[in-house]
C-alpha cells in the first residue's frame, strides 16, 4: 500500500462531490473508451495506446490540446482498490508525480473524489500548481457532464 499523507510543498490536491454513486464514478475512471472521452481540461481530447488497468500496468496515451499541440503521457498503476482508490505514478521527464485518487462514498448517490498529486520536488509543484488547480477544475467539470451530475 502507498501512503498517502499530506506533504504542503509537494502536494497539489483537488476535489469535488458528484451526484453519483461511488461505482458510477469508479467506473467513469476504470472504463478506457469512457475515460478517453473525459479525461483532460476543457478543449482537449485523448488517444489511448495502451491501457492495462492493473498494479504494474501501463497507460500511454495522447492527449490533444485545442490548439493543435499534442501531449504524449506515459502513467504507471501502483495501486487499484476497487471501487475506493486508485494510485498511478506520472513518468515524465519534467512533470514527476504520483497520483492518489480516492472515491469516498458520501451516501448511495453522492460521492467525493480527491486527486492527490505528489510532485518529485517542491520546485517543480510550485511551478505548475495554478496551471494544475484549473486543469483538475475543468477535468471534473467534463466527468460531472459525463456522469449526467452536477457540483
Amino acid at each position: 500500500m502507498v501512503k498517502n499523507m499530506l506533504n504542503e510543498g509537494l502536494d497539489i490536491v483537488s476535489g469535488r462531490v458528484f451526484d453519483a454513486p461511488r461505482v458510477a464514478v469508479f467506473d467513469a475512471f476504470r472504463d478506457s473508451e469512457r475515460l478517453a472521452r473525459w479525461w483532460g481540461p476543457q478543449g482537449f481530447r485523448n488517444t489511448f495506446h495502451e491501457r492495462d488497468f492493473r498494479p504494474g500496468g501501463s497507460w500511454r496515451f495522447t492527449m490533444h490540446g485545442p490548439d493543435g499541440a499534442e501531449y504524449p503521457m506515459h502513467k504507471q498503476f501502483v495501486e487499484i482498490v476497487a471501487p475506493e482508490r486508485v494510485v498511478y505514478r506520472n513518468i515524465h521527464a519534467t512533470h514527476g508525480f504520483t497520483m492518489f485518487m480516492t472515491f469516498a462514498a458520501l451516501d448511495e448517490q453522492r460521492t467525493e473524489l480527491t486527486w492527490r498529486m505528489r510532485f518529485d520536488g517542491d520546485d517543480e509543484a510550485r511551478a505548475v500548481r495554478e496551471a494544475v488547480l484549473q486543469g483538475n477544475e475543468q477535468n471534473f467539470d467534463r466527468l460531472a457532464e459525463h456522469l449526467g451530475s452536477s457540483r
